[in-house]
């Protein structure tokens, strides 16, 4: 077996996943609130509708003309906030048991995260 490889021990908790409304709270966008479309777990890095934009260059297909275009990039998990679904402010999560299941909650206003 080679050295290399690396085995995956345990699925890492995050304080975010897909579909929860988020704001970002550090970098060029910072204050703007979007909704998270992608998750990458390893890299710890999610994509947030229409944040961190970037032009990238695509070259002409059958489909596709091509040219410059703007896409969302990966954005760092630490510089994104859960917003609170009661009071839409930016919160901390925690976790707790409710009928025998983990569940998060929002610490601000104490409002259970589905």
């Amino acid at each position: 077996m080679a050295k290399n490889t690396k085995q995956k021990r345990f699925q890492p908790k995050f304080h975010v996943k897909k579909g929860d409304n988020v704001m970002v709270i550090a970098g060029k966008d910072k204050g703007k609130t979007g909704e998270i479309l992608q998750m990458f777990p390893s890299k710890n890095r999610a994509i947030v509708d229409n944040l961190n934009m970037v032009k990238k260059h695509q070259k002409p297909t059958q489909e596709n003309p091509g040219g410059i275009i703007d896409m969302p990039s990966p954005i760092h998990l630490s510089n994104l906030m859960l917003l609170d679904p009661k009071t839409g402010e930016p919160t901390r999560v925690g976790r707790k048991l409710v009928d025998g299941k983990l569940v998060r909650y929002a610490k601000k206003s104490g409002e259970l995260i589905n």
